[in-house]
């Protein structure tokens, strides 16, 4: 059967990679790692790295091991693409899943084994890998987020495999079948910058976005939302890797553009900033939390980054439970993972908040059994979520029932572009 296998050794839109349910710890972590580069997982024998006897064993909890055949569940990435570079989901989700067959007996009692394919942020990459995962009977897809998922849905959704995404939009969102997200784009989108606005006492929004169709497809939706609430609304679109934005940034320092939102990767943020700072502008600049990271935070001065607001889709960069659970996670079961950074938090988060949601799955776990037991499980923390609840019953936003969640994190940057501490706002129970 062919095959295609990108340089890191990870399968491209062909054949899905099976990862193994636990690994070893130092060198055997390595070796082990390397050898399962293949389709081929591991024999199932008792290889999970402990943390007994280690400071974080208070907070990974008990040993509760999993055992029998594994559950396979798929996980589809961007990886390393030309947008942005989305590799670490992979390290994280297997440190992840050799918490979770530990700690959390699996699913059903059974151990999680990955089924992996990475998109590169390509359209048709991205349909394969769902065809793929179809193809390789897994019960389930888990991702962080998608630059392709307009590609890579439908075939998930037509076969009715459940997925669960941390953060999702388009007509995915309106899924209220088998698509289950972790995140409400209105917040970070809509009502933030509305607030925002209304706070400083403008009458518009601008949003610098990454131009991507699935960045900038939500902005269908977004826009007619700011402007029922009286506002006005700019879209400027950027192509991703662009150095230089003063051509497009320019025309803000001489006009009245409101809020100044940028959404994008930190790349392209630092671009973004840089550019703002380049041509003088000086109204209120707010970004999505992918735009802050230690690179952003090297790459633009303090000055500009003081005080500027974050609607925030994981609580990175403080000291609080949520980041002190997911470093105790990094640590023990993976090795060299960077954990300042939102989307390692954000496929932490998804894949532990699926393992909760299906936590009372029994008998034969099918994708029907995985979808009826999300559905009914009650609300309940999200992990890692910093204060967010998520329940997947369709009601916590009726216009978009794939929503898991209400509410956000809000933050306020310092002096070093750090964040300060995190709150939840608009968090309210989801009714049955």
């Amino acid at each position: 059967m062919p095959k295609t296998m990108n340089p890191t050794g990870r399968w491209v839109g062909r054949r899905p990679r099976r990862r193994a349910a636990s690994a070893r710890l130092g060198a055997a972590a390595l070796a082990a790692g390397l050898l399962l580069v293949g389709c081929g997982g591991d024999d199932g024998g008792d290889d999970t790295p402990t943390a007994a006897g280690t400071s974080d064993s208070g907070l990974l909890g008990p040993v509760a091991r999993a055992t029998g055949a594994p559950v396979r569940i798929g996980l589809i990435s961007d990886g390393k693409g030309p947008v942005s570079d989305l590799s670490i989901e992979f390290a994280v989700s297997d440190a992840t899943v050799a918490y979770l067959n530990e700690r959390h007996s699996g699913i059903a009692g059974r151990p999680i084994e990955l089924v992996t394919c990475e998109t590169l942020s390509d359209p048709a990459k991205g349909t394969d890998c769902a065809n793929r995962m179809v193809e390789e009977n897994v019960v389930a897809v888990v991702a962080g987020s998608s630059t392709v998922l307009d590609s890579m849905w439908p075939p998930m959704r037509d076969a009715k495999l459940p997925l669960m995404i941390y953060s999702a939009s388009g007509a995915a969102l309106r899924d209220s079948e088998s698509t289950f997200a972790l995140t409400n784009p209105f917040f970070n989108l809509v009502t933030f910058p509305i607030q925002m606005a209304k706070d400083v006492g403008t009458d518009k929004v601008t949003v610098i976005s990454v131009d991507s169709p699935n960045a900038t497809s939500v902005y269908q939706v977004v826009e007619p939302a700011i402007e029922k609430a009286g506002l006005e609304f700019d879209l400027i679109r950027i192509a991703p890797g662009t150095a230089d934005m003063t051509p497009q940034l320019r025309p803000l320092a001489a006009g009245d553009p409101g809020i100044v939102e940028v959404a994008g990767n930190d790349a392209f943020c630092i671009s973004a900033f840089n550019g703002l700072r380049d041509v003088g502008f000086t109204g209120t600049v707010i970004g999505l939390s992918n735009c802050i990271s230690d690179r952003t935070q090297k790459a633009v001065p303090g000055s500009f980054l003081k005080g500027m607001h974050v609607p925030a889709s994981a609580p990175v960069g403080t000291d609080n439970p949520s980041t002190r659970l997911f470093e105790a996670v990094a640590t023990t079961y993976g090795k060299d993972i960077d954990t300042s950074r939102a989307a390692a938090m954000s496929m932490f988060t998804v894949l532990a908040a699926f393992q909760s949601a299906t936590s009372q799955v029994s008998g034969d776990v099918t994708p029907q059994a995985v979808i009826s037991a999300i559905k009914a499980a009650p609300e309940r923390d999200l992990p890692a979520g910093g204060g967010l609840r998520f329940r997947c019953n369709g009601k916590a936003d009726p216009t978009m029932p794939a929503v898991c969640v209400r509410g956000g994190l809000l933050t306020t940057l310092d002096d070093k572009g750090h964040p300060t501490e995190y709150k939840p706002v608009g968090v309210t129970p989801i009714e049955d």
